[in-house]
């Protein structure tokens, strides 16, 4: 068994259920400090996060991940218990965390071992922030890292977050970039009545259904070469006290954009007011931005990943914006050039989540033609 493929088993068996690191973190600074990294434990709140560096130059090559992993659902589904890194007679490795994404962490870290050894005296630096609140809210992970880089003036030069981006096969398919999350609790007043009087109440359910039927038929753009268009998505409606016969005083409704470069979240938010007011709703809304849309062009990173792909992979890949947000939303206005690359995503956060357990060594071998492209000198 290779080295990987120990070390991913070693951290899937931790049942590191967000925002708990259960110790996988411990586990990776030793590895690290071995080979000279400079390991700095940054713990906010209930989370635990580190920031480790070799090298004091630039440019400062980043992995970034996460070690928790979302909850297992019912565990008398699974084929394997969750958390027993299970490797099947076909080679296909089981466990919560296998795809998203200790199974890229596994990689960063034998990738980096056999890097350094190949070359101790490498140019700029490597790094790697590993946070444990990817899954979780997001507010003491890698942005409160980032902030603090920031603060003391420490740039990322080049990226690869580790979140499995493949479809069909390792590496056919590479995030280049995101859309934008701009989420919403809109909450309608009425005026609470019988619903046999119907002209003593005033029903928000039926003022607000209007405005919402236009919302959900608005084209807000037609994308871009980079990004699809912008969507948007109604999660959930709630209104009423249970009863038919009683038209409600309020209904909370939430929804959800995710947006391209050819919006703005100003230029949605006032897009959503102005329909809303042209309804004459009695409307209060309370946004959430959970990140911007980013995009990185071709450069350096984008040329060395394709290259490395195709060098130990023997295919081209396709770069894509498509799916949810990831921590590179954070990593990426600073500056950094940043991608995503993974195993395949077809069970991430599914029970049975599994990888093939030889993507993990490719997916290395991969990690560290990448380093050796950038860094090697």
């Amino acid at each position: 068994m290779s080295a990987t493929i120990e070390l991913a088993r070693d951290l899937i068996s931790r049942p590191s259920v967000t925002p708990d690191d259960k110790g996988c973190q411990e586990l990776l600074l030793q590895r690290l400090e071995k080979l000279g990294f400079r390991g700095e434990r940054m713990r906010f709140g209930d989370v635990d996060n580190f920031w480790a560096r070799r090298g004091d130059d630039g440019p400062v090559f980043c992995f970034a991940g996460h070690t928790d992993v979302v909850p297992t659902g019912p565990e008398a589904r699974w084929t394997h218990p969750p958390f027993s890194a299970v490797i099947d007679d076909d080679g296909i490795l089981y466990g919560r965390g296998a795809a998203d994404m200790k199974g890229s962490i596994a990689s960063f870290i034998t990738a980096c071992e056999r890097f350094v050894s190949a070359h101790p005296d490498h140019k700029g630096s490597i790094a790697l922030l590993i946070t444990s609140d990817e899954e979780g809210p997001s507010v003491n992970g890698t942005v409160r890292v980032v902030e603090v880089l920031e603060e003391r003036g420490e740039k990322i030069t080049w990226c690869l977050v580790g979140e499995p981006s493949s479809e069909s096969r390792l590496g056919d398919v590479v995030k280049n970039g995101r859309r934008g999350s701009l989420g919403a609790v809109m909450t309608v007043s009425g005026v609470q009545g019988h619903v046999a009087y119907p002209h003593l109440a005033d029903n928000p359910i039926h003022r607000v259904a209007p405005a919402l039927a236009e919302l959900a038929a608005t084209e807000w753009d037609r994308g871009n070469d980079h990004f699809p268009p912008t969507t948007f998505q109604i999660s959930n409606i709630h209104g009423g006290t249970g009863a038919t016969n009683v038209i409600p005083g309020s209904v909370e409704v939430m929804f959800n954009f995710r947006f391209s470069t050819e919006q703005t979240e100003d230029g949605l938010r006032a897009k959503v007011e102005a329909i809303l007011d042209r309804h004459g709703i009695d409307y209060r809304i309370d946004w959430t931005l959970s990140g911007h849309p980013f995009l990185t062009p071709a450069g350096e990173l984008v040329a060395a990943t394709q290259a490395a792909i195709a060098d130990v992979a023997g295919y081209e890949t396709k770069l894509s914006t498509a799916g949810g947000t990831s921590d590179g939303r954070f990593i990426a206005p600073t500056g950094a050039q940043v991608l995503e690359l993974g195993p395949r995503n077809a069970t991430i956060h599914k029970i049975d989540e599994h990888v093939r357990a030889r993507d993990l060594d490719v997916l290395s071998e991969i990690y560290e033609g990448i380093l050796s492209r950038l860094l090697a000198g």
